[in-house]
C-alpha cells in the first residue's frame, strides 16, 4: 500500500470537503435576505474570494501532510526501524460484519463472535498487546511518536500495582488507545465452572470501568481458550466480540497460525507486555522487530475499533 496513494487519495478529499464549503457558502448567500444599505461584491470577486479560501484551505492540509510524514520519518530513524511505517487509510463508514472462524464454534447460539483476522481487502493488520505485566514508558514514547495505533487486553493480577500507568497509555494517542479484558486472573477458563468464569471475565469489565471509565466491548480469554460457558458469560457484561490472533511478534522472531506462514489483510497480531527479564529484548525491540515486518510486507497498522 504506497503512501503516494493515501496522500492522494486524502488531498482529494481535502479537495471536495473545500469545494463543498464554497458551494454550501454560495447557497446560504444566495437564499439569505440581501442587506439593502449596501451593494455586495460582483459576482466576480465572490468567485475568485471562493477560490483564494479553497487554495488556501487545501495549501494548509497538504502542509500538514508533509509534516506529519516528516515527523513519522524522523521517528523511524530515532527508534531504529528499517522504513516508516505506512499510513493506514481512512476506516469505513461502516464497520464489517464480524462472524466467527470456522472451527472456532460452540454449540451456543447468539454468542459473541470468535476470530483471529477482520474481514476487509486493505492491506492492514491490528496490534493488540496482552497482559500487563511490563510497564516500559519507552513503549509508550515509542508508539506515540511513531503514531502507531494498538489495543491493550489487560489482566488485573498485573496491572493493579500501577494503574497510572494504562491511563497515561490510554491518553497517549491523539485518538486513544483502548483498553480490553484479559479476566481478573489469567486463568485456564475452560477447567472454570460458569459461575467461576463469569467472575473473572465480569469482574475485569469492573475494573476497567472503574478505573479507566469505560466498559470494555472486546475480550479476550487467557491463551486463547474458552468454552461456550465462558462466551456466555462474557455476553452478560457487555462483551461483543472475541478477537484471538493470527500471528504473534517477539522481539527476536515472529509465530504463525496459518499455513503459509505470512501475513493477510485483516490479520490480528498479539504480543505481550514483557521485558529483557523474560524474552530476548525489550519493548522497543518487540515493535522495532514486528513493524520491520509488516513494512516490508507492504501493511499498515490500523486501529481495531475503527473495524470492530
Amino acid at each position: 500500500m504506497a503512501k503516494g496513494v493515501h496522500g492522494s487519495s486524502r488531498v482529494l478529499g481535502a479537495v471536495l470537503v473545500v469545494a463543498a464549503l464554497a458551494s454550501a457558502a454560495t447557497g446560504c448567500s444566495g437564499s439569505a435576505e440581501p442587506d439593502r444599505g449596501a451593494p455586495g461584491p460582483a459576482a466576480g470577486q465572490q468567485a475568485r474570494a471562493q477560490e483564494q479560501g479553497a487554495a488556501g484551505a487545501l495549501n494548509a492540509y497538504v502542509e500538514k501532510v508533509h509534516k506529519q510524514r516528516a515527523a513519522r520519518v524522523l521517528a523511524a530513524k530515532k527508534w531504529g526501524l528499517a522504513k516508516p511505517p505506512l499510513e493506514a487509510p481512512a476506516p469505513p463508514a461502516v464497520k464489517p460484519k464480524i462472524t466467527t472462524r470456522k472451527g472456532f464454534e460452540t454449540d451456543g447460539e447468539d454468542l459473541p463472535p470468535v476470530f483471529t483476522t477482520v474481514p476487509t481487502k486493505q492491506k492492514i493488520v491490528f496490534l493488540t498487546i496482552d497482559d500487563g505485566s511490563e510497564k516500559d514508558p519507552e513503549l509508550l514514547r515509542m508508539m506515540q511518536e511513531l503514531k502507531i495505533p494498538y489495543s491493550a487486553f489487560l489482566s488485573d493480577y498485573v496491572v493493579k500495582d500501577d494503574y497510572a500507568y494504562f491511563a497515561r497509555m490510554q491518553k497517549s494517542q491523539e485518538s486513544g488507545v483502548s483498553l480490553h479484558n484479559h479476566t481478573l486472573n489469567h486463568r485456564y477458563l475452560p477447567g472454570l465452572s460458569y459461575k467461576q468464569q463469569k467472575r473473572e471475565i465480569c469482574g475485569m469489565q469492573d475494573v476497567i470501568e472503574k478505573r479507566f471509565g469505560t466498559r470494555p466491548p472486546l475480550f479476550r480469554p487467557p491463551y486463547g481458550n474458552y468454552n461456550e460457558d465462558t462466551l456466555r458469560a462474557a455476553a452478560t457484561c457487555g462483551v461483543k466480540a472475541v478477537p484471538l490472533w493470527a500471528a504473534e511478534a517477539f522481539p527476536d522472531h515472529m509465530e504463525w497460525r496459518e499455513w503459509d506462514r505470512d501475513l493477510h489483510p485483516g490479520d490480528i497480531v498479539l504480543t505481550h507486555f514483557r521485558g529483557k527479564e523474560d524474552w530476548k529484548g525489550s519493548m522497543a525491540d518487540m515493535v522495532r522487530r514486528v513493524m520491520n515486518v509488516i513494512t516490508a510486507k507492504g501493511y499498515a497498522v490500523a486501529k481495531l475499533e475503527d473495524y470492530v
